[in-house]
């Protein structure tokens, strides 16, 4: 950890900085968890160990609750489920995930100490827990969750204060981190990062977090000099400034003050109209789709829960041919109807027309994220493969490079999913040059080979929040 230091930043407390100067694509420093644990609603479907996700999975024969990948997984895993595995059967049910990691992160704090590694830069006794801060309902469930905790933890574990329980529920409520899949496309448990609670946010930041191979990487979006604060986002930016203010408050308990918030920056974009010939449309034309756009949003969004995508469509294609001539391209409402519909006829294999909404959804997340955000980068990586799924080979090619050079940055060489894309690069830079010599027996080598190996159905569409998916886990 010679890359950083604690430090006292003003008006925010603790937080870290630089020690040496940083570039882009730089990782300054790597964590494994202290504990983590699968989320309640996937334990039967992800490895208990690994956190990857597998078809078939293998269940401990003691407490029939944990799942493994196969015996190599059961027997890593093991000292983190050995007295958890006996509480569960001593128990008789499997308490929530909340409670499952506090139980892991005091299993290991008695064996391991206060300081589990040389690395570890703070002890979880000096986090901030926030608990005066908490709305009544959520004291009610903290105090509901410590009750269930002190039936679950054994009596022949050391036992602890309540003070000191509630306070790493307090602890793993606002600094608890989403542990992702082997592929890093979905969140499927938390963890806690002792080194990482100690980075503050900053709505535009220096830095972002990743998963890589089981461990956090905190990754330089640019140029950071020696002496400057490391920051990430606890929210996404695409959030109008007076709504990221409100959910840092509600979830992560202090007022943002950063530039952007101070000075609504793009906010007038990302709620603006489209400008033609010179010409804008009135201030009431833009509030009318704006707010007929809001609507169709909640309409499309319960479509989408009940699983009838043909009248996703019908909702998307009304609402984008009423307000796209009203609303500029970086409205964040109707960018969330374009990716939808881009995911969604992407899924139903309409691939000229998810092709254009998801070019059209790229264009306006240039010109509100970061260059090097992570989201841009996943968005030009679909698009990327829509469009060759369509057979514009030249558009697909274009949008996996720059999905590759983001990624590059804020994912690193060695994550999977860059190595997935630096395999579609290549290949799309091989099917680009067939495509310029010859265009017909491109196409036509093409459908042969799409013939003998049909496309697979793309996963289900999920919701539109999920696409924007933080990774600092919030209790819901």
């Amino acid at each position: 950890m010679e890359n950083v230091v604690i430090f006292d930043s003003p008006g925010k407390g603790r937080g870290l900085k630089a020690t040496k100067e940083f570039w882009a694509g730089d990782v300054i420093f790597s964590e494994a968890s202290l504990a983590a644990v699968v989320f309640d609603s996937l334990a039967e479907r992800i490895c208990h160990s690994c956190f990857r996700r597998q078809e078939k999975l293998q269940r401990c024969g003691q407490c029939k609750f944990a799942h493994y990948c196969d015996r190599t997984c059961q027997r890593a895993g093991w000292a983190e489920h050995k007295q958890e595995c006996s509480a569960i059967k001593a128990y008789g049910k499997v308490p929530n995930e909340n409670i499952r990691l506090v139980a892991r992160i005091l299993w290991r704090l008695d064996k391991d100490g206060t300081v589990v590694s040389d690395m570890q830069l703070t002890t979880l006794d000096e986090l901030e827990d926030h608990i005066t801060d908490m709305p009544e309902d959520e004291l009610k469930e903290l105090k509901v969750d410590i009750h269930n905790f002190l039936d679950f933890w054994p009596r022949t574990s050391k036992q602890h204060t309540v003070d000191n329980i509630s306070h790493l529920f307090g602890v793993i409520n606002c600094n608890g981190f989403s542990v992702s899949d082997q592929r890093g496309l979905q969140a499927v448990g938390v963890g806690l990062f002792p080194n990482l609670c100690l980075v503050n946010h900053n709505c535009w930041p220096n830095c972002t977090v990743i998963l890589n191979h089981g461990k956090i990487e905190l990754r330089s979006l640019g140029k950071i000099a020696e002496g400057e604060e490391l920051t990430v986002a606890y929210v996404d930016y695409m959030n109008l400034s007076e709504e990221r203010q409100r959910l840092l408050k509600t979830q992560y308990f202090f007022d943002c003050t950063c530039e952007h918030c101070t000075n609504k920056t793009k906010d007038d974009i990302k709620l603006g109209g489209r400008e033609v010939d010179g010409v804008k449309p009135s201030e009431e034309q833009v509030k009318e789709a704006t707010d007929y756009c809001f609507q169709m949003l909640e309409k499309m969004e319960k479509a989408r829960l009940n699983g009838d995508y043909h009248e996703v469509v019908k909702i998307c294609r009304e609402c984008i041919e009423k307000t796209e001539p009203v609303l500029a391209e970086t409205h964040i409402y109707l960018l969330r109807m374009w990716s939808t519909m881009s995911e969604v006829q992407a899924y139903l294999q309409y691939f000229n027309d998810a092709a254009e909404y998801a070019r059209k959804m790229v264009e306006g997340y240039m010109k509100l994220y970061h260059p090097n955000n992570a989201t841009l980068g996943m968005a030009a990586m679909r698009a990327g493969v829509t469009h060759w799924q369509a057979g514009d080979i030249e558009v697909g090619h274009g949008m996996i490079c720059k999905a590759y050079a983001i990624l590059m940055v804020t994912h690193g060489p060695t994550h999977p999913i860059t190595k997935d894309l630096e395999a579609m690069r290549v290949q799309t830079e091989m099917e680009l040059r067939m495509f310029k010599q010859n265009e017909y027996v491109y196409y036509s080598m093409r459908e042969a080979a799409l013939k003998n190996k049909p496309m697979t159905m793309l996963h289900e569409p999920k919701s539109v929040e999920e696409g924007i998916k933080n990774l600092f886990h919030r209790r819901k």
